[in-house]
């Protein structure tokens, strides 16, 4: 029997709180005494000032021995990410005087292609950000389940439903969730009410996400949709072929992950013969377009040149913002579905999380900063839930009492789709191998647009390409 596993996962009507400061009682003040009770006065100030004394010398001594370390971190996502992580990153090392931390950042797919480079040459950063692909980069990966149990990583704070969503089947802690996030599309009102096509509702299908592009594209001459770039595979396999048959009927990958989890490669044509025919209209970017595209704050979408885009939801606070400047009005529109009152295919899941390398001489030191990144609420009123929904009890109640508009419109969505029925079992992460899938699937729309293959060849091929990964 399924159950709204993420309705009780997600119960995020997160109620406000006010953080208070505790103030320090007054000294009183010194009165005037005669010369001789002065100069008593004199050599008793000294004699209570040496221990005092002894013991600062005592603490400056403890501090300069504590031996000087030298974190690496690296991360991938938009400019506002990596402002934000800089800042608190610098406010970690003045509360850590003897730690220093060298960082590097990236757009999505720079990120992997150093990463790569790292893990052949075992010099992988102390600390590094992995979403569901991690199984790829297990082997660098060290575990912190001995830090939470000494108490250097708190998790006081993070429910067990929260910590599962960055474990492996075995248990083993592989680091702690960014935040919680999951998929949405996002969209101009303004441009969609311009071209007189209907707002999206929460059971809008594919075909009326089709229509409204297309329709979009002809009224005004902008993209309908933006490109699905590196989330193409997400949106066109793992949630199309769930969005089919009953819930939990049907997904990419067995639960096992050591086989496919649907057996017609079919299922996957209409989804390719949707986006190839988008493309050839130009009611969505081509490849050579979509390349333009390097992160999200210069999507399509966000300058002005497209009416829709497929969006990690943690990111549309930061592009709410940006439109907002500009005096333009974004909205967030549910993963359209294959049949109205069908399956969401759509579930609540980590954003990407904090690991601890293999490779690092400070693995201590590593998990302490993790453990600091998701606790710490000064810390996450600087990053304001631009990972997603923090997993932090205390942080969480901080952020939503002073939530942008943009973000309420993020903590409501999540909480929609936290209502949506999903599997009893649900299994978000991937098998080894999986980005050659990924790239060659897009490659395979591309051959679509181009006529160099049929979109119903196109789904044998990807088939045929994810069943090679279990022999």
């Amino acid at each position: 029997m399924m159950k709204k596993f993420l309705a009780t996962l997600l119960s995020v009507s997160i109620v406000a709180g006010m953080i208070g400061c505790a103030g320090g009682s007054a000294q009183p003040a010194a009165t005037a005494e005669p010369a001789a009770e002065e100069a008593k006065e004199e050599v008793k100030e000294e004699q209570e000032a040496e221990p005092e004394e002894e013991e600062e010398e005592a603490a400056e001594a403890e501090e300069s021995s504590e031996e000087p370390i030298t974190l690496r971190m690296a991360w991938w996502g938009s400019q506002t990410r990596h402002d934000i992580t800089a800042e608190v990153i610098e406010m970690y090392e003045k509360e850590n005087p003897n730690v220093k931390i060298e960082y590097e950042f990236y757009d999505f797919d720079s990120y992997f292609t150093k990463l790569k480079t790292l893990v052949a040459s075992d010099q992988v950063w102390d600390i590094f950000q992995l979403g569901g692909n991690f199984p790829e980069y297990i082997d660098k990966i060290y575990y912190i389940n001995e830090f939470i149990d000494s108490g250097v990583v708190d998790t006081s704070k993070i429910s067990d439903a929260y910590l599962k969503i960055t474990q492996d089947t075995e248990g083993n802690q592989i680091g702690l969730s960014n935040g919680l996030n999951t998929y949405g599309i996002a969209y101009d009102v303004d441009m969609f009410k311009e071209a007189g096509v209907p707002l999206p509702t929460d059971t809008w299908t594919w075909d009326d996400f089709a229509d409204a592009a297309m329709k979009i594209h002809e009224h005004t001459g902008n993209f309908g949709s933006s490109g699905f770039t590196s989330s193409e595979f997400i949106a066109g396999c793992s949630t199309y072929i769930a969005q089919q048959g009953s819930v939990g009927e049907n997904s990419f990958f067995n639960l096992e992950l050591d086989g496919m989890g649907f057996e017609d490669a079919q299922m996957l044509t209409p989804y390719i013969e949707m986006r190839a025919n988008l493309i050839k209209e130009g009611a969505s970017p081509d490849a050579g377009a979509e390349m333009e595209i390097t992160d999200i704050e210069n999507d399509f979408l966000v300058t002005g040149e497209a009416a829709m885009t497929w969006v990690a939801v943690n990111q549309f606070p930061t592009i709410y913002d940006i439109c907002a400047e500009e005096g333009r009005t974004l909205a967030l529109a549910t993963v359209p579905r294959v049949k109205s009152d069908g399956p969401s295919g759509t579930v609540i899941q980590s954003s990407q999380m904090l690991c601890v390398s293999q490779d690092s001489q400070y693995k201590e030191e590593a998990a302490k900063f993790i453990s600091w990144f998701q606790n710490s609420v000064d810390c996450n009123n600087v990053l304001k839930g631009e990972r997603g929904i923090p997993i932090n009890d205390d942080v969480r109640t901080a952020l939503e009492a002073e939530a942008t508009d943009g973000q309420k419109e993020m903590y409501d969505y999540v909480s929609l789709v936290g209502t949506f029925e999903t599997p009893e079992k649900i299994n978000v992460l991937s098998p080894a191998g999986q980005d050659e899938v990924v790239d060659n699937y897009r490659n395979y729309i591309q051959q679509v647009v181009a006529g160099e293959i049929t979109a119903e060849e196109a789904a044998d091929k990807t088939y045929a390409d994810a069943e090679k990964l279990f022999e």
